[in-house]
């Protein structure tokens, strides 16, 4: 009897390392350092925010002695009157996101769905209008706006200034190009069979917009409208530039109300600037997925 023994072949290096993934120490390095970067100043601004001037006075910035409590957020809530200015950011916020979003969306629909002669020249313009910093146009639009007469009833500068109307038109036209290039690129690594079936079974463009397309876009818009909150929110240009009452500026401006004629009391400044970033900070956590995938939306399709 006889017995034939095999051997089995040797596993070469590259079969052993297959799917094996090497460790990318650099990517995490260099995001915690990023991350620490990002960090210090907002730690900083709320250890200050905690601590009462006396005692800043006393042992220095950088040190650690003396009491914490929130009497700094109390007296810059009040004295800041930040209830009645972020009630003036709702109002310029809220109707700014919502015309973007369907303005751009309307345009994205146009420029990447529609078959004409244009789509990629004005898809072209609207995102060259990006690339104009907003202090080049701030003295025509002024003078602009300055120029556009309304009642009395409505406007008490007998014009555009001076309105909430007017920041929402000016956040509106800078942020629309942003949106609508991200649209359009979204739209375009959707199926064309959607809109040809629709179209065989006689729905017009309106209604594939509509019924089809837009529904499709809810990952889109809900990403943009994390970003456009955090972008228009933030603005601080514009309503300084727009708005001579005091009464009518957003969250963003309130912090003025803190600085002191001759001497600036810089715990109290950094608990107001505290107060401001709350809402954008709750806005993030809470919709922390869509704003990830705001960042990289429309970059590939697929």
């Amino acid at each position: 009897m006889s017995t034939s023994t095999g051997t089995r072949p040797a596993k070469s290096g590259a079969a052993v390392g297959h799917g094996l993934k090497r460790p990318h120490y650099g990517t995490h390095l260099f995001l915690i350092v990023m991350s620490v970067m990002w960090l210090i100043p907002l730690g900083w601004a709320l250890f200050t925010a905690l601590r009462p001037k006396p005692d800043t006075d006393k042992y220095g910035y950088f040190s650690f002695g003396g009491a914490f409590n929130f009497d700094n957020f109390v007296t810059a809530w009040t004295q800041g009157g930040f209830p009645h200015y972020f009630v003036n950011s709702l109002i310029i916020t809220v109707p700014t996101i919502i015309l973007v979003l369907w303005l751009s969306s309307m345009m994205a629909f146009a420029v990447s769905r529609a078959s004409w002669k244009f789509n990629v020249t004005l898809l072209i313009m609207f995102t060259a209008g990006n690339l104009l910093p907003p202090q080049v146009l701030a003295t025509p639009l002024f003078e602009m706006f300055k120029l556009i007469q309304l009642p009395y009833a409505f406007s008490d500068s007998g014009s555009l200034l001076n309105t909430y109307l007017s920041v929402i038109i000016a956040n509106t036209a800078f942020q629309i190009g942003f949106c609508t290039f991200v649209l359009s690129n979204y739209m375009k690594a959707l199926s064309g069979d959607l809109t040809e079936a629709a179209l065989v079974d006689g729905a017009g463009l309106w209604r594939q917009y509509a019924s089809i397309i837009l529904p499709l876009c809810r990952p889109a818009i809900a990403a943009l409208a994390t970003l456009e909150l955090i972008f228009i929110y933030n603005d601080y240009f514009w309503p300084l530039l727009l708005i001579q009452s005091g009464d009518r500026l957003p969250v963003t401006t309130a912090i003025n109300n803190l600085q002191g004629t001759f001497l600036s009391n810089y715990n109290l400044l950094a608990a107001g600037a505290m107060i401001t970033v709350i809402p954008t900070l709750i806005v993030y956590l809470v919709l922390q997925k869509q704003f990830v995938a705001g960042l990289t939306l429309g970059s590939s399709k697929g």
